[in-house]
């Protein structure tokens, strides 16, 4: 990432209408959980006039949606700080209907802060703008050089504290939302825990350790897993560290996951899946049939890694459907299935707690 001088306070997200879907998965993150920024309202065209929890999670939070920039300053009486692009497209891609909105943003003052793959301070206009008035352009996904990344080394095998890989089906199923939910109860529930983000959601959200898995050139990706682990030792003694996983295990357009169980040296796994998604998201069938569950569980086994639960993601699923799928899998599996955005994650803390005393 670029240089930064100061990267927390009071913000803006846009969403330019994509709200109520996948592409705006950075907002969502935003919603639940912001401990960098203070989120003041959103943007979005579509949504404006409604309270932005009760769109996510039919649960009002306070957090009002507005038409424009201009009418978010007037309603929240201040000029935020930042502007956060809250999408995160295929590819990367940074939309060109977002252009006038962030130069406009710039214009009144605020830093833009963007997790995508297209890099905002790359684009002659966009820095032009910034320099004139003074604000940052803050690329999240901008990698460090690469003399400043480490290589594995092995050192990963001092750890103590065990690790929990967030893995999936398929990406974009909630993987780091389910991390999120569980850190804050085991540390409700005195398991000190930390959440070690890898993507760039979860920088901006404010999780303390981590490192950008998609912007790290790929000799240096065990590595930098390594390096995290042991900084997160080493600054936050935790009882227990959650590592956010990435797409998943077989997923061609990006597979990923096996690192984490390799360099990462994660003997656990929690596995969210979405029994309403049959595909691979943007792959045609037949090659991009999402394969059964027991499959992905039998190829973590063959890492040396256990499946400890279920999450499940209830996209395209009815709730007599999610229901009926959660005890006929628990009942076939004899590991927990869990619904997390309606139950919660508490059910899974008897089965934290046994592998962590499993591990010392």
């Amino acid at each position: 990432m670029g240089s930064v001088e100061v990267v927390n306070g009071t913000a803006i997200v846009l969403t330019n209408g994509w709200l109520n879907n996948i592409h705006a998965k950075t907002a969502h993150g935003l919603l639940r959980d912001s401990r960098r920024f203070k989120i003041l309202g959103l943007v979005d065209p579509v949504h404006h006039g409604n309270d932005a929890g009760k769109i996510v999670n039919n649960k009002p939070n306070g957090i009002n949606i507005f038409k424009d920039i201009p009418t978010a300053i007037s309603e929240v009486g201040e000029n935020p700080a930042f502007c956060i692009v809250g999408v995160a497209m295929h590819g990367g891609k940074f939309p060109p209907s977002l252009r006038g909105e962030v130069i406009q943003a710039m214009e009144l003052g605020m830093s833009i802060v963007c997790g995508l793959h297209t890099f905002l301070s790359d684009d002659p206009e966009f820095s032009q703008i910034a320099r004139e008035n003074n604000v940052q352009l803050i690329d999240v996904r901008k990698p460090r050089p690469a003399n400043e990344l480490r290589f594995w080394s092995g050192e990963i095998y001092s750890v103590k504290a065990p690790r929990i890989a967030m893995l999936g089906t398929d990406c974009a199923l909630g993987k780091r939302t389910t991390g999120q939910l569980l850190e804050v109860a085991c540390n409700k529930n005195g398991i000190k825990t930390e959440l070690i983000y890898t993507g760039q959601t979860g920088w901006i959200q404010g999780f303390k350790h981590g490192f950008l898995f998609d912007s790290t050139v790929n000799d240096f990706i065990g590595g930098e897993i390594e390096r995290v682990i042991l900084e997160c030792e080493r600054e936050s003694s935790p009882d227990l560290m959650l590592i956010e996983g990435q797409s998943s295990l077989r997923n061609p357009y990006g597979p990923c996951g096996s690192e984490f169980l390799l360099c990462g040296d994660a003997k656990g796994v929690i596995l969210q899946h979405a029994p309403g998604r049959k595909t691979f998201d943007g792959v045609d069938p037949p090659r991009g049939l999402i394969p059964p569950i027991e499959e992905e569980i039998e190829l973590i086994s063959l890492y040396r890694s256990r499946t400890i639960a279920v999450t499940l993601n209830e996209e395209n699923s009815t709730d007599e459907e999610t229901r009926t799928y959660q005890t006929q899998l628990e009942q076939k599996l004899s590991i927990p299935v869990v619904r997390p955005l309606k139950e919660g994650v508490d059910r899974l803390l008897p089965y934290i707690r046994e592998f962590i005393t499993a591990g010392k």
